[in-house]
């Protein structure tokens, strides 16, 4: 076991936050209260969630206590408007789903060092185009799970996409659209702890959402759609931030 610097031990540190949050999901109460959270695209309360779940509030606020206390949401107070009743005027206490930078499971299963070692193994000419292709395929392949139904603009097409995350468990929001471009947020990055792990295999990403966005965007042709991921590893304690650009026909046929 390895000491950090002021003396603690970072390896049965990290086991027992690792069991912490493996009890919590073991609970199925505080396990559909998450999955709630995620699917929702801005902070959530504990009146929201109680009227999800249909509990009292300080049973849905224990919930996300408990959620709190693991380090899968994290607290804060914001002004709600629109809100009635006897302590309006206070700020709510907002839960938000925190930053998901590794696979929650136990034992430890390594995927990321496998593929890694998968990767390696690709030829390094068209290294960086397989795994555009491959990440492709596999954003195909979730909108196909999620059952995804394609939209006739890029900003539904965009909310299509965060509807069609959050029904397999994954957070994610719009937070900025116009007609040819957006900006998608996401706590839980269905790939980030990966790219975490092999920086390098951020390409795999791109290729992901690509192919997430083109099955959503009705008519759209992958290579018309541009992405950008630079944002997603430089600070553990932000959601990533993935930058779409629909390139138009014209554009596409010149570069092709």
């Amino acid at each position: 076991m390895s000491l950090d610097e002021d003396g603690s031990l970072s390896t049965v540190t990290a086991f027992l936050e690792k069991m912490h949050r493996l009890d919590a999901l073991g609970d199925r109460a505080l396990r559909d209260a998450l999955l709630f959270a995620r699917s929702q695209p801005l902070p959530v309360t504990a009146d929201e969630l109680a009227a999800a779940q249909n509990v009292h509030r300080n049973v849905a606020r224990g919930r996300l206590e408990r959620l709190a206390e693991v380090g899968l949401l994290i607290p804060a107070f914001e002004r709600r408007k629109g809100r009635g009743g006897p302590g309006a005027g206070r700020p709510a206490k907002t839960y938000r789903v925190a930053p998901e930078l590794t696979a929650i499971e136990f034992p430890e299963r390594r995927y990321e060092q496998l593929i890694g070692l998968i990767v390696d193994a690709l030829p390094k000419r068209a290294r960086g185009k397989r795994l555009d292709e491959l990440g492709a395929a596999f954003g195909r392949a979730m909108a196909e799970e999620a059952g995804l139904t394609p939209a006739r603009t890029l900003t539904a097409a965009l909310k299509c996409v965060c509807a069609a995350l959050a029904r397999l468990g994954y957070q994610a929001r719009v937070a900025d659209a116009t007609r040819d471009r957006g900006v998608i947020t996401s706590a839980t990055c269905p790939l980030r702890p990966l790219v975490r792990a092999r920086p390098e295999l951020s390409v795999l990403d791109r290729g992901m959402w690509s192919g997430l966005v083109a099955q959503a965007f009705a008519g759209a042709d992958l290579g018309q759609i541009r992405c950008e991921t630079d944002d997603c590893c430089h600070s553990d304690r932000v959601d990533c931030r993935v930058k779409l650009t629909l390139r138009s026909h014209w554009a596409y046929a010149a570069d092709g």
